[in-house]
């Protein structure tokens, strides 16, 4: 049985929402006491603000920030992008879940080159500071994007290239485990629609959709981290796990969020880069994909990796798209109720309410 006592797990863009998110629920010791619980990223006031709410300190600034290498919860500024920034944190973890990266799709459409290197350039630093340095790290785990299948966007292609990069490691550094994750839209995350419908309400509107008929796969935070800790239980090498999650129209999670409330709709359009509906699970990947519980295991194409001979009958007969089961105006708000993100279950004056 996995569990996490006496491990060292390291969690590269550890400040975002579903970092905070795992991070807390590791330290409430779910599957066990880790020994460490390294964050990095290279926001310096995100670090801050995480270890105060965390440690939970009355003392000052400066005696949390020296007691730093002390406690479960430690904190390191650094950049994935650099590749000495990645040795110096690698070689101290068993596990790696790698969250940092680019992820709002406009910018990145914009600037591209920079997404690259976030995405792809900081995946490759992992798996090259393990396999030149043989350091002994257990597992490393990409978080991913449905945005990666079939993509029409720089998000989403840096994304799919970050997944092969881990993909293939497999083969170049046998000693490790590297595996993904694919999930859709996350409830609340930080850049998320929902803090944005939030806001609007708040204000009296007009509450902005880019188009009406436009659907998302919809996961709540806590979703999000069962999909990484499902994988690191029973994921094989080069596996991509994705949670069976439903999806909703981007009208309806507007509608059910205003609800009774006088506020406009403004339909603005379709941004940079997005798509009317996005895929979980190609049609090629249907071919190699395994029903895991609540989660489809897609598994890798490298014939090193996977044997065709054990592969079972495809549990999917067509690709896994946002536009196939699609919540109706009730289920939503019902969906949105469940995971108390209506706008009355929200403290507005505490953003940090959203994150948990």
């Amino acid at each position: 049985m996995f569990n996490l006592n006496n491990k060292k797990i390291l969690i590269t863009g550890g400040t975002g929402s579903m970092g905070m998110t795992f991070v807390l629920r590791m330290l409430n010791g779910e599957f066990g006491t880790p020994k460490k619980i390294i964050v990095f990223s290279r926001d310096e006031a995100k670090q801050h603000a995480m270890r105060m709410a965390y440690l939970n300190k009355t003392v000052s600034t400066e005696e949390v920030i020296y007691r730093n290498f002390m406690n479960v919860l430690e904190f390191r500024i650094g950049d994935v992008r650099n590749y000495a920034d990645v040795c110096s944190v690698v070689r101290d973890a068993d596990i790696v879940v790698n969250a940092a990266a680019m992820k709002q799709v406009p910018t990145c459409e914009y600037f591209p080159l920079q997404a690259g290197m976030s995405n792809c350039i900081g995946a490759s630093n992992i798996v090259r500071a393990i396999s030149e340095n043989r350091y002994p790290v257990d597992t490393v785990i990409g978080i991913s994007t449905d945005k990666a299948c079939k993509p029409i966007n720089v998000m989403g292609m840096s994304k799919s290239i970050q997944e092969r990069i881990f993909i293939s490691a497999n083969i170049l550094v046998p000693t490790t485990r590297f595996i993904c994750v694919r999930y859709g839209n996350v409830l609340a995350s930080r850049g998320s629609v929902i803090p944005l419908f939030h806001e609007q309400i708040s204000n009296g509107g007009p509450v902005t959709v880019t188009v009406p008929a436009m659907t998302r796969f919809l996961l709540s935070l806590n979703q999000a981290v069962d999909t990484v800790f499902a994988a690191l239980l029973y994921a094989q090498p080069g596996e991509t796990f994705v949670p069976d999650a439903p999806s909703a129209t981007a009208m309806n999670i507007a509608k059910a969020l205003i609800g009774e409330r006088e506020i406009e709709i403004e339909i603005t359009g379709i941004r940079p880069g997005e798509k009317m509906h996005e895929i979980m699970i190609s049609e090629e990947e249907i071919n190699h994909c395994e029903k895991r519980g609540g989660y489809y295991a897609i598994q890798p194409m490298l014939p090193e990796l996977c044997d065709s001979k054990d592969r079972r009958q495809n549990v999917l007969t067509s690709e896994f798209s946002s536009a196939d089961r699609v919540l109706d105006l009730e289920g939503t708000a019902a969906l949105l109720k469940n995971h108390r993100l209506m706008v009355e279950d929200v403290n507005f004056q505490n953003s940090g309410e959203l994150l948990r």
